[in-house]
C-alpha cells in the first residue's frame, strides 16, 4: 500500500499554495505546509548537490559522528516525535514510540557500519589475471530522492534516508501529504545536529513527488502501491534514474500442527490489526493445519474480541479516508462469496475507525485474499498440511513478508516461501534487525533497504585492476601471437576443461 497514492487532504489553500495536515481521528487541522511546485523542487535538488559534495568529503568517520549527533537528538526527543506522529497518523502513542525506537536503531547501525561495508577492499583476480591487484569500493550516488509513506512516516523512510546518508549521499525527502510535519521535524533536527541541510524536505501532493522524480536526483527510493511504483519507474526511465520500489503486500502467516497456538494467534492478531492494519508487511492471510485449525481459531477469536478500534484504544483510525471503501468492499465480497465473519464484519467499518475483523471460508480468488486490504482484517483458512499452506501462501502477485509458526519445521517451511522476508515464531521481526535486508519481489517491488544491501543500494561500485607485473601471456595487445593464443587455450582447458 502507499503513502503517496492518496486523495488530497481536505484543507488546501490554492491562493497561497499551502495545505493542512489533518487529525484522522477528528478531521481537525493540525498544521499548514507549503506545496512545492516543480521549479521549487528542482531548486532544492540543486542546492542538495552542493551539500552532497561537502558531505562526501567528510568521509566515513566524519559522517558517522554527524549521524550520531542526529541520533542522540532523536533519541532524547522521542516523545516529541511520537506525539507528532500519533497526531498526524492517528496511531497509538506507544506504537509511534516503537516505530521511532526502531528507526533510531537502524540509524545507529547504518552510521557505524557504512565504512566496513562500502570501503575499498581487495578481491581475488583469478588465475588468468593473477598479475592484477583487484579492488572495489562503493561510492555515493550524489543526491537521493525519497518518497515516503504515511503509515510508518518515520521508520519506513528512515530505512532509505539513514542508509543513503551513511553511504555519503545528500537526501531530498518528500513525506506523505498526510504526515508532512513528521518529515519537517526530521529535517529540522538533522539541521540542528549537523548545521548543514544535507537532508532537505519538500512537501505537497502527488505532483510534488512526481517533480522529485524528474528533478535530477541520482536515485529515487519510493514506498507506495504497485500501480504508483510503475508510474515512478516510467518517469525515472526518461532520465535512466534508478529506483528502489517498496510496494504493497498480502503477507501470509502459516500455522503448523506443532505451533504454540496462543502465540501464533497473538502474532496473527497483532500483525493484522496493529497500526489499524495499515502495514505493508502486516498479516492479511492465515493458513492453519487442519489438526489445530479449530483450536487456533478459538484462540484468535477470543483475543480479537478484546481489541477495540477507538480514540485512545489499541487500534487507531484509518489514516486515509478513501481506504475505508476498499476495506468495506473486501469484507462485503468475502461475505457474498460464502465467507463468514467470526469477529467484526460489514458493520465493523465506521466513519473513521474499523473494528478487527476475522473472516473464514473465504474463497482464494476473492478480493479479500488476492488484493491488499490495508485494514484490520484477516482471512483464516484450513489446510490439510504445510505443503498446501505454502502453495496458497505463494498464490498471490505480492511477495513481501511472511510468517511461520512451527516448533520443528520452521526453517524448512520458510525456505519454500516466495517472499523477501520471513519471521519464524515471531511477527515482522525481520524489519527490526538492522543487518537484514528489507524488500520484496513480484508486485511487492525490488531493491532493498536496511543492512549491507541497504547501504549498497545507494551507491555505485567502482572497480580497479592494477597491474603488479607483466603477464606471462599478453592478452590485450595486437602483438599477441598465434603461439600465445595456443598457450591461452591450453591454460583454459587445464583450468576449466577437466572432468566429466
Amino acid at each position: 500500500m502507499t503513502g503517496t497514492d492518496t486523495a488530497h487532504p481536505a484543507e488546501t489553500d490554492p491562493e497561497y499554495s499551502t495545505f493542512q495536515s489533518l487529525d484522522p481521528a477528528t478531521g481537525a487541522a493540525l498544521s499548514t505546509h507549503p506545496v512545492h511546485d516543480a521549479a521549487q523542487v528542482q531548486a532544492v535538488v540543486q542546492a542538495a548537490r552542493v551539500q552532497a559534495a561537502w558531505w562526501r568529503e567528510l568521509g566515513f568517520d566524519g559522517r558517522k559522528g554527524e549521524l550520531a549527533r542526529w541520533r542522540r537528538i532523536i533519541a532524547r526527543r522521542m516523545d516529541e516525535l511520537a506525539t507528532l506522529m500519533a497526531r498526524e497518523t492517528g496511531k497509538p502513542h506507544g506504537d509511534a514510540l516503537l516505530e521511532t525506537a526502531l528507526a533510531v536503531d537502524h540509524l545507529a547501525w547504518a552510521g557505524s557500519h557504512a565504512e566496513k561495508v562500502l570501503k575499498r577492499r581487495s578481491v581475488a583476480p583469478g588465475l588468468l589475471m593473477v598479475n592484477q591487484a583487484a579492488s572495489v569500493e562503493y561510492r555515493p550516488l550524489g543526491v537521493v530522492g525519497v518518497v515516503g509513506p504515511w503509515n510508518y512516516p518515520v521508520f519506513t523512510p528512515m530505512g532509505s534516508i539513514a542508509y543513503a546518508l551513511a553511504a555519503g549521499n545528500a537526501v531530498v525527502f518528500k513525506p506523505s501529504e498526510y504526515t508532512p510535519g513528521v518529515g519537517e521535524w526530521l529535517a529540522a533536527t538533522f539541521l540542528e545536529a549537523v548545521g548543514r541541510p544535507v537532508l532537505q524536505v519538500v512537501t505537497g501532493f502527488g505532483e510534488t513527488g512526481a517533480a522529485l522524480c524528474t528533478a535530477g536526483v541520482d536515485k529515487v527510493a519510493f514506498t507506495g502501491s504497485t500501480e504508483t511504483g510503475k508510474r515512478v519507474m516510467a518517469a525515472c526511465a526518461e532520465t535512466l534514474t534508478p529506483v528502489v520500489i517498496e510496494a504493497g503486500g498480502k503477507d501470509a502467516l502459516l500455522v503448523d500442527h506443532d505451533a504454540e497456538l496462543a502465540e501464533a494467534a497473538e502474532a496473527a492478531l497483532w500483525g493484522a490489526c496493529a497500526n489499524a492494519g495499515q502495514t505493508c508487511a502486516g498479516v492479511e492471510r492465515v493458513y492453519v493445519h487442519e489438526r489445530v485449525y479449530d483450536a487456533f481459531l478459538d484462540e484468535l477469536v477470543t483475543q480479537a474480541r478484546q481489541v477495540r478500534a477507538e480514540p485512545g484504544g489499541q487500534v487507531g483510525p484509518i489514516t486515509m479516508p478513501k481506504q475505508l471503501d476498499v476495506i468495506r468492499r473486501h469484507i462485503d465480497d468475502a461475505i457474498a462469496r460464502g465467507g463468514r465473519a467470526l469477529v467484526g464484519g460489514p458493520d465493523a467499518v465506521g466513519e473513521r475507525f474499523v473494528q478487527p475483523t476475522v473472516l473464514v471460508d473465504v474463497p482464494e480468488d476473492s478480493a479479500a485474499v488476492q488484493e491488499e486490504t490495508f485494514g484490520p482484517t484477516v482471512t483464516v483458512t484450513k489446510v490439510r498440511d504445510m505443503d498446501e499452506a505454502v502453495e496458497l501462501a505463494n498464490g498471490t502477485r505480492y511477495a513481501l513478508g511472511s510468517t511461520v509458526f512451527s516448533k520443528a519445521r520452521g526453517m524448512e517451511i520458510a525456505q519454500r516461501l516466495r517472499a523477501g522476508m520471513t519471521s519464524i515464531n515471531g511477527i515482522i521481526a525481520f524489519a527490526g534487525v538492522p543487518t537484514l535486508p528489507f524488500g520484496g519481489v513480484g508486485d511487492s517491488g525490488f531493491g532493498r533497504i536496511h543492512g549491507p544491501d541497504g547501504l549498497r543500494e545507494f551507491t555505485y561500485p567502482h572497480a580497479i585492476a592494477r597491474q603488479r607485473f607483466k603477464p606471462a601471456i599478453a592478452l590485450t595487445t595486437f602483438r599477441r601471437t598465434a603461439k600465445e593464443d595456443r598457450q591461452l587455450g591450453k591454460v583454459i582447458r587445464g583450468l576449466h576443461g577437466r572432468g566429466k
